[in-house]
């Protein structure tokens, strides 16, 4: 029996999407306001789904208590009220879009979850920049 378990954690940043190799003018034309010089922010949600069979002791793929402090520790605390392009160290020389920041958050999580589930494994994150834009990894 595999049961899926998901806990949302939130978090403030802003970002930019600007290719340096390219011109001001190809910036604007294929990320137009997100290149904005000044930066802009969002609200962002991320959703961090565990798979597994529940311990015959607790009921537990994972105990959520313990996911939400390993999200926050590990993932949050770096992110939350942050510049991605230049205050997150696991960003640093990658292009700050939600599809390279949901990676790079699945290798942080995917090495720390061992640490508070033996029996939970990582399934999928799903990662909202807005209520109708997201993107989902199941780290493929």
């Amino acid at each position: 029996m595999i049961v899926y378990i998901s806990r949302q954690e939130h978090f403030n940043a802003a970002h930019k999407l600007y290719n340096p190799d390219w011109s001001e003018e190809k910036n604007q034309e294929v990320f137009g306001p997100c290149a904005n010089a000044n930066w802009h922010g969002h609200n962002f949600d991320l959703i961090v789904t565990v798979k597994g069979t529940p311990d015959p002791d607790t009921g537990f793929v994972v105990d959520l208590k313990k996911l939400s402090l390993l999200i926050r520790e590990k993932v949050i605390d770096e992110l939350d009220h942050k510049n991605i392009n230049l205050d997150v160290p696991f960003m640093q020389g990658k292009m700050a879009s939600t599809e390279n920041l949901i990676v790079e958050i699945w290798k942080i999580l995917e090495e720390a979850l061992p640490s508070i589930t033996d029996t939970g494994r990582l399934h999928a994150l799903k990662l909202y920049e807005t209520p109708r834009n997201f993107v989902e990894y199941f780290g493929e």
